[in-house]
């Protein structure tokens, strides 16, 4: 680096500095708590230190979790849980839906949902009760999302769960309940995308611009300036900021898991989101809980948290445990009124084809305004459930085998790309390991009841070969072209044939 280039950055870091000292005493008290812990933990705030963290084996072992997306957003229930952004845009159809519905946005802006949003049919416990026999081993709550509106109480604002909409914390309602029922509790926090959220509402008449409401809708600085090839970066005050709340989160409520969304990768948050990480890294140290924290695209390192992958997959097995995040709704994270939801088959070979990759799945549910999860939402993960409490002998505390599977579906690598996916057939094979025996999975249940795995051929000697779940008698003779499975001619069309596969030694 030049001389200059010095300067500047060392003349960048003293701005930097100066600003979090003119922050709220509440945030310089949370900031030095923060600093304490990491000062006196076994994790620093650098990448090579924060690469010493270790996957806890009960993450590795949980394979299928649940995440929830439950905000005021839920009120409008259109479009999608961005309706609180789209609402102020004027090229969005919400914008017009928005007039059309409730009235001009300086009459009736995002904030006068609030009411509405009434939790008043909220029960932790039959949350908790449901997701358990979903089959879930752990329950991601958003405590916050872009919308600025804190689920939680929290130091920091006025406009929380606890003073406004159900007038009760979520999260420390919902953590012990899901604690309770045996099944690890994480937090989700997407403060970081508030930045630019309702950017949109600068630009003509609304509520957005009365300074009233500045505290809610603010900073509300546009994503991208004009004429620049990246987003606008947020300033210190507002860095500061987010890492003194998501601290402030971790020391509340103690989170097994921690999911921050993409926008953390931009530059700007690179010190902070090192920072804290290493905190809470150094927090779970000092309380012996062993804990997971995300991250996607590339806003961290290889090896300092576990990789996510929104609304997509991997391709191939993967080292390090993984997870892809994704919802129940084709449409939104959040409730809509209508929706369009995925079938429990389609979940269960998401689940497989992950699992086989040394991954986990992390299934998104809406919550309605009142607190209560649809009908139709619940069916599908009871149904997900009675698959698992079947066949979850193959899933649960597994190990990738050799090779993740066979068949003639590809499957696209990258995020964002559902849609593109190509369906799952009987010929598709996925493999998990678990203690001694193979598993051997169709995605989908063969039509003539036969299985054909081309990859135990003789050199794998077969010595028995089970389907989970069923005493029905199963045939099957192996030669040089694979193994050939006969089904029982009395079961049918369930979600998907399990085969334990046992070997001579």
């Amino acid at each position: 680096m030049n001389k200059p280039l010095v300067v500047l950055a060392f003349l960048a870091i003293g701005t930097l500095l100066t600003e979090a000292q003119e922050q709220p005493a509440n945030v310089q008290r949370e900031l030095k708590s923060i600093d304490h812990t990491v000062a006196a933990g076994p994790f620093r705030d650098d990448w090579n230190s924060l690469k010493q963290m270790k996957v806890p084996d009960w993450f590795r072992d949980a394979k299928f979790g649940i995440f929830i997306h439950w905000g005021a957003y839920s009120v409008p229930a259109w479009g999608n849980e961005w309706y609180p952004r789209n609402m102020y845009q004027k090229k969005e159809p919400e914008f017009a839906h928005h007039i059309e519905i409730y009235g001009p946005q300086n009459k009736f802006g995002y904030k006068d949902f609030l009411p509405q949003f009434t939790g008043d049919k909220f029960d932790a416990d039959q949350w908790a009760d449901l997701f358990r026999r979903a089959g879930a081993k752990y329950v991601i709550e958003v405590a916050e999302h872009h919308d600025g509106f804190a689920m939680y109480d929290t130091q920091f604002s006025e406009w929380k769960a606890t003073k406004m909409g159900p007038h009760r914390d979520v999260i420390a309602e919902l953590g012990p309940a899901v604690r309770k029922a045996g099944l690890h509790f994480g937090i989700s926090y997407h403060r970081a995308e508030h930045w630019w959220f309702f950017d949109g509402g600068r630009t003509f008449d609304s509520d957005v611009n009365d300074p009233k409401y500045a505290s809610f809708y603010g900073p509300a600085q546009p994503q991208r300036l004009p004429g620049a090839d990246r987003d606008n970066q947020p300033d210190a005050a507002f860095l500061s900021d987010w890492l003194a709340r998501s601290g402030e989160i971790v020391e509340k409520y103690h989170p097994d898991l921690w999911y921050y969304d993409w926008w953390v990768g931009q530059p700007a948050f690179e010190p902070y989101l090192r920072k804290f990480a290493a905190f809470y890294y150094d927090e779970a140290a000092k309380a012996q809980q062993p804990v997971v924290m995300y991250y996607k695209e590339k806003a961290m390192p290889q090896g300092t948290a576990v990789h996510d992958v929104e609304r997509g997959k991997l391709a191939a097995i993967q080292p390090e445990p993984w997870q892809t995040d994704t919802s129940i709704s084709y449409k939104s994270w959040g409730y809509l009124k209508d929706d369009s939801l995925r079938t429990p088959k389609s979940i269960v070979q998401d689940l497989v084809d992950i699992v086989s990759k040394n991954g986990c799945l992390l299934l998104n549910v809406g919550p309605k305004p009142d607190g209560t999860i649809s009908e139709d939402e619940q069916k599908i993960l009871l149904a997900v459930g009675e698959w698992l409490s079947l066949n979850g002998e193959a899933i649960y505390g597994s190990r990738p085998w050799t090779t993740f599977g066979e068949g003639p579906t590809q499957v696209k690598e990258g995020s964002l790309n559902e849609g593109e996916q190509k369906p799952f057939t009987s010929d598709d094979i996925r493999f998990i390991r678990n203690h001694e025996a193979l598993y051997a999975i169709s995605m989908d249940w063969p039509k003539d009841g036969s299985i054909r795995i081309r990859s135990l051929d003789k050199e794998l000697k077969v010595r028995s070969v089970l389907l989970v779940g069923s005493a029905g008698k199963v045939s099957f003779k192996q030669d040089a072209e694979g193994l050939w499975v006969e089904l029982p001619k009395d079961i049918s069309d369930e979600l998907l044939p399990v085969l334990k596969i046992e070997f001579r030694q």
